[in-house]
């Protein structure tokens, strides 16, 4: 088990090096660093002076990849793209271009992303199973059938819509919730209610007919039959057989959405005025800040090879025929 997770953890760092390098890449394919400087100044037009002062406070006025002005491996080394790299595998996220401290600002607005992520996922996941096992205990019948339809319906419908018709009607209409905002403390759960349902709400199509599948799957099997023959009832069935035996495939897509909880939600935190990472990302993307765009995708990479590993070893939990050589 150690050496498997070593080798997780190494092959990791080429993943993360080249993820780097394409955000980097693509970056200042559209920017320049006189770009950002004259976006952060925030007026039409600045003298070349004061774009030069800019870039040299932040370290852009280095050439991008290669130095040809340096020698050995000050070539690689003295350039924009080695000096904002290698602090993030200390995950040292430095500053943005305004002069906020990223790290700070991560910290701080993980737990507003948090308050909405881990309520939609855990409820949803009751949901989603729920429906999928009660569209399974009655398969090959009307309501399930009926069930079915409304699951391509709900999967047909933008969650643009879930958002628009949710805050019309709960907001405008009904008055039961704020329409957006933030509040810590015994406020916080009035500005979530709303989202959290909304999200439970636009991913219940998706969720139930995936779960719907793997359960179909596993009835079909020999054992399921045994289990019949041995005068067991179908709830007895579905709940000590199908749905453990199920459960691979389910830690699958679980486990592995559990680390990216903390980046939040790009959609659900920009309407409804959350101050989370989501949010975050889409401020920095429009104020073409490279620091906390970089920041982002990195922690979102580090997150989800995370992820991955945890399937692997919840893999060893569900089933003890898994072993790691």
């Amino acid at each position: 088990m150690g050496a498997y997770l070593l080798r997780r953890l190494l092959y990791a760092i080429p993943i993360l090096v080249g993820v780097n390098l394409l955000t980097f890449a693509l970056f200042f394919m559209v920017n320049t660093p006189d770009d950002m400087a004259r976006m952060q100044l925030g007026v039409k037009r600045v003298t070349p002076e004061a774009i030069e002062d800019w870039k040299r406070e932040r370290g852009y006025d280095r050439p991008l990849f290669v130095n040809p002005q340096a020698s050995g491996a000050g070539r690689v080394t003295d350039t924009v793209f080695f000096d904002k790299s290698v602090r993030l595998f200390a995950f040292d996220f430095g500053r943005a271009d305004d002069g906020r401290d990223i790290g700070r600002e991560i910290r701080e607005r993980m737990w507003p992303s948090l308050a909405i992520a881990l309520p939609v996922f855990v409820l949803g996941l009751f949901a989603y199973l729920a429906s999928a096992m009660l569209l399974v205990f009655f398969r090959a019948t009307r309501l399930d059938l009926a069930g079915v339809v409304a699951c391509v319906i709900l999967m047909s419908v933008s969650a643009m819509f879930y958002i628009i018709a949710g805050q019309y009607l709960a907001s405008k209409a009904w008055r039961l919730a704020p329409i957006s905002g933030y509040a810590e403390g015994w406020a916080m759960p009035a500005f979530l209610v709303l989202p959290v349902v909304i999200g439970v709400v636009a991913g219940l199509g998706a969720g139930t007919r995936w779960y719907r599948t793997l359960l179909l799957e596993e009835m079909g099997r020999e054992y399921v039959r045994a289990a019949r023959a041995r005068g067991l009832s179908e709830p007895q069935v579905m709940y000590s057989h199908v749905l453990p035996n199920a459960l691979i495939p389910i830690l699958t897509g679980v486990v592995v959405v559990i680390p990216s909880l903390f980046l939040g939600s790009l959609l659900y935190e920009s309407f409804f005025g959350i101050p989370g990472l989501g949010s975050y990302t889409i401020d920095a993307i429009n104020a073409q800040d490279f620091a906390v765009v970089r920041a982002m995708v990195f922690l979102g990479s580090v997150l989800y090879i995370a992820g991955l590993i945890l399937t692997d070893l919840s893999y060893a939990w569900a089933d003890p025929r898994v072993r790691f050589e």
